[in-house]
């Protein structure tokens, strides 16, 4: 019998070896761990292939037939809307489909929905172009430039969004008062990276936020959190 994803070139240089699981095509960083977090959180059967960035395979002609964008995450869902295949990118379109697809972590309608919808967006338009370039100027190629204008800007501008988590979470358990949320499940390894892999905590004064540091460690501490963020595993060398 022929697989629903056979026609789709990506599997051409990631074979499913699980045909009719949905295929994640990823990498652990903040944007990637998002959906294998989301996965693990709701138990949706899946097979993780690794798109490794040293080889480029995000400029793959195959991974290009699945992301014209050349970014990670992306999936292909055998099992999409109608019973037929689905293709999709972007992180944030994902997490959304997720949610709906399994019925868990985004009320299906009224004010919790567009509530959760509202930080997503948030953390896509604003904590994630910030803090990632935050991390080019302090810990990438950017540290070389003796101008610290730019660094300096995306460190106030950094601040001023934890600050805005802060100030919100002094009246909320998760981002939303419904509960944990794909809202979440987005912001929480952007901050995690911003204070760990980039080592920029100090710099944006992490400390000074009390609030933020409280849900970090609890989200951090969820046993799917754990697993997603070890997913696709790296390479060993």
């Amino acid at each position: 019998m022929t697989s629903p994803l056979t026609p789709y070139h990506i599997t051409r240089k990631w074979p499913a070896r699980h045909p009719d699981r949905l295929q994640l095509y990823s990498l652990p960083t903040p944007n990637g761990v998002k959906v294998s977090i989301m996965l693990e959180e709701t138990g949706l059967a899946y097979e993780p292939h690794l798109v490794r960035f040293d080889a480029n395979d995000q400029l793959s002609p195959e991974f290009l037939s699945l992301n014209p964008n050349n970014k990670i995450p992306a999936i292909l869902d055998p099992a999409g809307p109608g019973g037929q295949p689905l293709a999709l990118f972007e992180s944030g379109a994902i997490l959304v489909y997720l949610a709906d697809k399994t019925g868990q972590l985004l009320a299906p309608e009224g004010a919790a929905r567009y509530e959760a919808l509202q930080w997503l967006m948030f953390q896509m338009g604003g904590v994630g172009p910030m803090f990632g370039q935050l991390g080019f100027f302090h810990k990438f190629a950017g540290k070389d430039y003796e101008d610290k204008r730019p660094r300096d800007r995306y460190v106030a501008e950094s601040r001023r969004l934890l600050a805005v988590l802060d100030k919100h979470l002094a009246g909320c358990e998760w981002l939303v008062d419904g509960g944990y949320s794909i809202a979440d499940i987005a912001t929480w390894p952007w901050v995690n990276n911003l204070i760990g892999f980039y080592g920029a905590g100090d710099l944006v004064g992490v400390g000074d936020f009390a609030q933020v540091q409280r849900v970090l460690a609890a989200f951090m501490a969820r046993p799917a959190v754990q697993r997603g963020l070890t997913i696709p595993a790296r390479p060993a060398n």
